[in-house]
């Protein structure tokens, strides 16, 4: 009986439905998708980088990671182009490769040859090239890649027979479950890949730390050549697939817009307006909204108001600010992590999400949207305890009674095995509701206009957290690279407070917002 129940409810829809309905053609998208996993590994370079050798404060990084958001709202319109251009698409990819390729010599050059970057222009302004350049080229794959998907499940068997609506329905949930196992698979190989090389980085002096540093952005041009393979292998694995191509008449209104909205965003960015980010953030809502507001009138007024409803809770659970740099600079100066111990927080972290996708399955099917995000507001305000602990001491006193057993890496392991599912735990579900709601006609423009208005809501963290940050000011030592001089003394005092003031506003927002909505005529039971 035991052995039935392991088989029914564990082994057959895990590995054995999956193994039935997987296809040899889902590998060119899932490469693409492993390229975008295996980006995180400059993430830790690029902090400890960052913190030592450039003058950039908590809030001007929020303000930046605002910009580096914006080419994901480009998605909607470049999906579009995809459809237009659809047997030469890959040229995005290829494009994308080499925006990513630009972007990582940058940062190796800087960290490498910093005198002869800096007589062209100032580190500062290198890394915010680069970080601009990197999630145009992202966007430009993840977009190919996303339409890959579609053209990777066959229609048709190998006896040229036709597969039924319910395989095919398998087939591209198959699909999309292994590109998701892809992109963190692609962070789980990092992570390995960075204890190894951050090993022994604590013995390491300065000149040699550099030349660890630079070595790992020469490693990462292994990025674009996965994307690339990907392209290659689609040339001969899916000119099998028969694929129902239908023409894409050209929306004028979609193309003219994005061009609108292209050179509104560089003509405000350019400029450098105090209130540029804000200007931007509320033109491209503004944008958005206009289109949802289009697409909304061709559905019925009972489930438009359950889609206005729900999108806003999504939305402000998104828009929920973050502490900013602060914390990571506060947990590196006076926790002692090194990139060795933030490898190891990466891959426990990376391996729990997978295992969560697969064991929070459940709850995510059984409970509404609402319940969902009440509970994981929750949840992720209950889990910044610790680090709101740690800064008022926490882990000197449990490393004294505990002879040094529970120290703050201990608590920072166990604080990241519990929160490290969450993020897709939230996530699945909102794909699942934005697919579930798009009239049938319109599959494709409904995902992109409310990915796009859910992906804004990051924007709008990003630029709460800038104000926090503006408000509660935290800084750390800076040291010219050149010469070792300090430029900047570090100062956490703040740090505390900062922490509570996201905490309260991690659960209450989004908390307020389902139960404002649930007492308007946009409730909904979803």
């Amino acid at each position: 009986m035991n052995n039935s129940l392991i088989y029914n409810f564990f082994l057959k829809p895990v590995f054995i439905d999956i193994k039935q309905h997987f296809k040899i053609s889902f590998l060119p998208p899932l490469l693409i998708y492993l390229a975008a996993g295996v980006s995180s590994i400059t993430g830790i370079v690029g902090i400890f980088f960052i913190k030592d050798y450039l003058n950039l404060s908590a809030s001007f990084l929020a303000g930046l990671g605002f910009w580096a958001g914006i080419p994901w709202a480009l998605k909607m319109p470049l999906g579009h182009v995809v459809d237009l251009i659809w047997k030469k698409k890959n040229i995005l990819i290829y494009i994308g490769a080499t925006l990513i390729s630009v972007s990582l010599i940058i940062m190796y050059l800087l960290i490498s040859n910093t005198e002869f970057m800096t007589e062209y222009m100032d580190a500062e302004n290198w890394f915010i090239l680069s970080t601009i350049l990197s999630p145009i080229g992202y966007v430009l794959q993840d977009v190919v890649a996303d339409a890959m998907t579609v053209e990777a499940v066959p229609e048709y068997d190998k006896n040229n027979k036709k597969y039924s609506p319910q395989e095919i329905k398998a087939m591209h949930t198959t699909m999309q479950t292994f590109g998701r196992f892809a992109i963190i698979g692609g962070t789980v190989l990092v992570a390995a890949a960075n204890i190894y090389l951050f090993m022994d980085v604590s013995f390491l002096d300065e000149n040699q730390k550099i030349f660890l540093y630079s070595k790992i952005y020469l490693y990462a041009l292994i990025i674009p050549l996965i994307s690339i393979s990907g392209v290659i292998l689609s040339k001969f694995i899916l000119k099998n697939n028969k694929f129902d191509f239908e023409t894409v008449k050209p929306d004028f209104s979609i193309i003219i817009g994005s061009l609108i909205f292209v050179v509104f965003v560089s003509t405000i960015g350019l400029l450098n307006h105090p209130l540029s980010q804000e200007i931007v953030f509320c033109g491209s809502l503004i944008i958005v909204i206009f289109l949802m507001r289009n697409l909304l009138k061709k559905i019925s007024p009972t489930i438009r108001n359950t889609i206005v409803g729900t999108a806003l809770v999504v939305f402000m659970f998104r828009a929920v600010p973050g502490v900013g740099a602060g914390m990571g600079w506060f947990e590196i100066d006076i926790l002692g992590f090194d990139q060795s111990f933030f490898s190891l927080l990466s891959l426990i972290s990376s391996l729990l999400t997978m295992i969560g996708i697969i064991i929070f399955r459940k709850f995510m099917y059984e409970n509404t949207i609402h319940k969902i995000i009440i509970y994981l507001s929750f949840l992720n305000a209950i889990l910044l305890l610790p680090s709101l602990a740690m800064y008022y001491g926490l882990h000197e006193w449990t490393a004294s009674v505990t002879n040094d057993i529970i120290d703050a890496k201990f608590i920072a392991i166990l604080n990241t095995a519990l929160e490290s599912p969450l993020g897709q735990v939230a996530m699945i579900p909102m794909l699942a509701w934005i697919a579930k709601n798009a009239p049938s006609n319109l599959k494709a423009t409904f995902f992109a206009v409310f990915a796009s208005f859910t992906n804004l809501a990051l924007s709008a963290s990003n630029l709460i957290t800038k104000y926090l940050n503006q408000i509660f000011v935290i800084s750390r030592e800076v040291k010219d690279k050149l010469n070792s001089n300090i430029l900047v003394n570090a100062n956490y005092d703040e740090l505390g407070i900062l922490i509570i003031v996201v905490i309260l506003m991690t659960f209450f927002l989004p908390y307020m917002t389902v139960v404002l909505i649930q007492k308007t005529k946009f409730q909904t039971d979803e």
